[in-house]
């Protein structure tokens, strides 16, 4: 066979090899997309995913500032509705003047009522009752409604609940973790590198060292979420915890940031190194002000593929931050617990085989990489001209 007749074959093999993996890349994508699209929503994206119960007053007395005499409100400035399909009495509108906008919780604090809360119970009326006694949605929503605006108590007090069904807990979750992670990883790694590669001599130490950090790389996650689980969790005392979540994570990140950081530095040519020692500066002044300013891109895109690291795992993350869909009140102890983003994709298709739900979940983990890739490049362009 001719040599040009190789270079064909070779070259044709190159355009197969390419297209086939843009085309699984787009097949993987279009399946996401077309599944998880009809998903989104404003609501799905701003909401808590449990439906959430909430026992509030409401004030119909106000003081009149005009004439400086106090009344009742007579107007209820709000629209209810029935949803037959839920059962529920469901506020569809809420004027500024209504006294819907005056509810405190039980703790005393202002409480938001939203267009779409349902009203389980207002004053004596429980919604459950009267459907038991055979009323109709509607006779139920023109009581309330009624109720609500011949009101000469000054106050009533409601059962409200909020439907959950969003993803807010989660995505909140998510970024906490990886600012955590990268707060904890990211110095770690980064100096480790200047060490290895600007500080430390050949030798066993060294090569050990390396040896040690390239077998982290390929160590399988679910290993780290057990040292997690045991050390973190457990020895520590941390529980389950956005904290241990995240400690865990660090070590899994470190060969990453590590290696990554290295090679960069590696990169910078050592007559940078050379001609700033020449001119009087300090091998710690050098590495400061010639060589970190020059390694600064690579170093982001160390942090960079540490946060698509992040974002992706479930297994170590599982066993240590834990699967509780609400956001993190604390860094240990009660409260501290939970799921991310990809954990509440994976629970959803285990146990409630809800792909629809789940592909919506990959859709904006998508887009959280995206931004996030986007944001660097743009901290690293405005580094690199400083």
């Amino acid at each position: 066979m001719s040599i040009k007749a190789k270079d064909r074959i070779t070259k044709s093999l190159i355009y197969i090899a390419a297209g086939l993996m843009g085309a699984i890349l787009i097949t993987i994508l279009g399946y996401i997309l077309i599944k998880g699209l009809p998903g989104i929503s404003l609501h799905f994206l701003t909401s808590d995913y449990e439906n959430k119960t909430t026992y509030v007053t409401t004030y119909f007395y106000v003081d009149n500032e005009d004439n400086g005499q106090a009344g009742y409100i007579g107007n209820l400035d709000a629209s209810l509705s029935w949803d037959a399909a839920k059962e529920e009495v469901v506020i569809m509108s809420i004027g500024t003047g209504s006294p819907l906008t005056k509810a405190l919780d039980g703790s005393g604090n202002a409480y938001v009522i939203k267009k779409g809360d349902a009203v389980e119970k207002a004053g004596d009326i429980n919604v459950k009752e009267e459907l038991s006694e055979n009323k109709s949605g509607t006779e139920i929503v023109s009581e309330i409604e009624t109720a609500m605006e011949t009101n000469t108590d000054g106050y009533m007090k409601l059962k409200i609940q909020r439907e959950g069904g969003g993803i807010l807990p989660m995505l909140v979750t998510t970024l906490y973790l990886i600012l955590l992670s990268i707060l904890i990883a990211g110095p770690i790694g980064v100096f480790a590198a200047i060490y290895l590669n600007e500080y430390a001599k050949p030798g066993k130490m060294t090569r050990f060292i390396q040896f040690a950090i390239e077998n982290l790389a390929g160590i399988p996650s679910i290993i780290y979420g057990l040292f997690g689980s045991l050390f973190f969790v457990q020895v520590l005392k941390m529980r389950y915890s956005i904290l241990a979540g995240a400690c865990t994570m660090s070590i899994m990140l470190l060969p990453i940031i590590i290696s990554t950081t290295k090679e960069t530095l590696k990169s910078i040519p050592m007559t940078y190194r050379e001609s700033s020692l020449g001119l009087g500066a300090t091998k710690f002044q050098t590495i400061r002000k010639i060589v970190l300013p020059n390694a600064i891109s690579g170093i982001l895109v160390a942090i960079l593929l540490s946060v698509g690291r992040i974002v992706g795992e479930s297994a170590a993350l599982l066993l240590t931050a834990g699967t509780v869909a609400q956001i993190p009140s604390a860094l240990t102890g009660s409260g501290a617990a939970g799921a991310t983003l990809t954990i509440k994709a994976y629970t959803l298709m285990k146990e409630q085989n809800d792909l629809t739900t789940a592909c919506a979940i990959g859709i904006v983990l998508l887009a959280v990489i995206i931004l996030l890739n986007l944001s660097i490049k743009l901290i690293a362009r405005k580094l690199k001209r400083g």
